[in-house]
């Protein structure tokens, strides 16, 4: 399917269904799920809790807090139609904002002293920015499904293999967003394939 190709407006009649995919869409929003990634992995990661708390926060204020800041500000001064940027022709400046902030942040925890799973988590979020806007360019894939399906990987790496049995919530979100029709199916199957394809590769290699 083609870059130019435009997603028919949702024309249901609002129910159920619906209201559960906007509510999915928002909970597994990818600064939300990111945010709580590097959380999680700092504080495993830590030799204290306090240790990981900072790094934590430090990482997630450049990983996730200055784009999303940057997408709100946009949404307010008219030139983002919303918070999840659904127009494939305005994800360019979002996502190279993204990236300049993912590298910075990855400078400067390497220059603090950071535990590697944070720099291989911080290094595989700039490898995923980098492949999400050349796709962009021409394809609207799925930001949500990748970053579900890179969550779920470097958990399972982290925490063990028993992490698996979350792998069918990867179908609600891509569930979620053809629901909304803000993604068509290859979109969302495409995000996910890339999504766990980076985390396995780099941060599994890095960590």
């Amino acid at each position: 399917m083609g870059g130019g190709a435009k997603l028919r407006p949702v024309t249901t009649r609002p129910g159920p269904g619906l209201r559960i995919a906007r509510l999915v869409t928002e909970v597994t929003a990818p600064a939300v799920l990111v945010s709580l990634l590097i959380l999680t992995v700092s504080w495993h990661s830590a030799r204290r809790p306090g240790q990981g708390l900072v790094w934590g926060l430090l990482a997630t204020l450049f990983v996730t807090g200055i784009p999303f800041a940057y997408i709100v500000g946009g949404v307010r001064r008219g030139r983002l139609t919303d918070h999840h940027v659904g127009r494939r022709e305005q994800r360019r400046a979002p996502l190279l904002v993204g990236l300049g902030s993912v590298a910075a942040a990855l400078a400067l925890l390497a220059v603090l002293g950071a535990p590697r799973p944070v720099l291989a988590l911080a290094v595989a979020g700039l490898v995923g920015l980098v492949v999400t806007v050349s796709v962009s360019h021409w394809w609207k894939v799925s930001i949500h499904s990748a970053v579900a399906a890179g969550t779920l990987v470097i958990l399972t790496l982290t925490f063990g293999a028993r992490l698996i049995v979350a792998a069918p919530l990867l179908a609600l979100v891509g569930w979620s967003r053809v629901r909304l029709r803000d993604h068509t199916v290859p979109q969302v199957l495409a995000g996910g394939v890339l999504g766990a394809l980076i985390a396995a590769v780099v941060f599994g290699a890095l960590r």
